[in-house]
């Protein structure tokens, strides 16, 4: 898909002091439905268009939900959005989780900031039917209180499932009264089969090199961790080539590849 499809947010809701989360729906012809994990480009017409992952999914309607941090001209214009207005979406584009081959075991979901939201759908599905799976954990990491996304959900997670929900923050404030430390101190506490398990990593480069050594170093197969990669995606088609690491060409075969794949080019410094 090159042109530009129209969509109407139906709706908006802050997260933080500069991210917020608008609801799409298609206001004609709708696109191909997504997967999680995937991401669209978004269009503000008239300042131009930036890949953003898809954070919800409602697929009865064909909606879209895009959870956008406002830092920098097009960002800024989809964070200020409100009911009514118009977009233009592309896509789907790029690799999704695969949360159907993790079928009977346990999960760790692992995010880090902004990372939360290509998670959020995996966690979403994951907990509608969690009989699927072995124990499901969902681990989440924030720099501050004030920056953590999707609090009532989180909240509701934790009290209505039988998932184990841990949220850490780097630095605390006075109101703080939970776990403080970076996210990989969750996995001390999550039970899980280390063999039998499988992970789902999003946020921060080194949020994603941390966790997924550390999962390997307590025995989950590098085979059984997926990561969310995050290049200078332009194009979205893999022809510009601004997206490249090494081999992959983020946005057509990542965002989501298994560690095995993504460990030796993120152990590469960059110049």
């Amino acid at each position: 898909m090159t042109t530009p499809v129209p969509y109407e947010v139906v709706s908006r809701e802050g997260e933080t002091a500069d991210t917020a989360t608008v609801a799409l729906r298609p206001a004609g012809a709708a696109l191909p439905l997504f997967r999680p994990g995937q991401f669209a480009m978004l269009y503000a017409f008239g300042i131009g268009e930036i890949p953003v992952s898809v954070s919800g999914l409602t697929p009865a309607d064909q909606g879209l939900a895009h959870t956008v941090r406002a830092v920098g001209a097009v960002s800024g214009a989809l964070y200020r959005l409100q009911p009514g207005s118009v977009v233009g979406v592309r896509g789907p584009f790029g690799t999704g989780w695969d949360l159907p081959a993790a079928r009977g075991r346990d999960l760790l979901i692992v995010a880090g900031g902004i990372g939360l939201a290509p998670l959020r759908p995996v966690v979403v599905d994951a907990l509608a039917d969690p009989d699927r799976f072995g124990r499901v954990n969902v681990l989440i990491g924030s720099r501050t209180p004030d920056e953590l996304l999707y609090r009532a959900e989180i909240n509701h997670w934790s009290v209505a499932t039988a998932a184990h929900v841990a949220v850490t923050v780097d630095r605390p404030d006075d109101r703080w009264t939970g776990e403080v430390g970076v996210v990989t101190s969750l996995l001390q506490r999550a039970r899980f089969r280390p063999h039998d398990s499988a992970a789902f990593v999003c946020g921060p480069e080194p949020m994603i090199r941390a966790t997924a050594r550390d999962l390997v170093h307590r025995g989950v197969p590098a085979q059984q961790i997926q990561v969310s990669l995050e290049r200078n995606i332009r194009c979205a088609t893999g022809h510009c080539g601004h997206c490249q690491l090494g081999p992959l060409l983020v946005c057509r075969d990542g965002p989501v590849v298994g560690w095995e794949s993504a460990e030796p080019l993120l152990a590469v410094r960059e110049l």
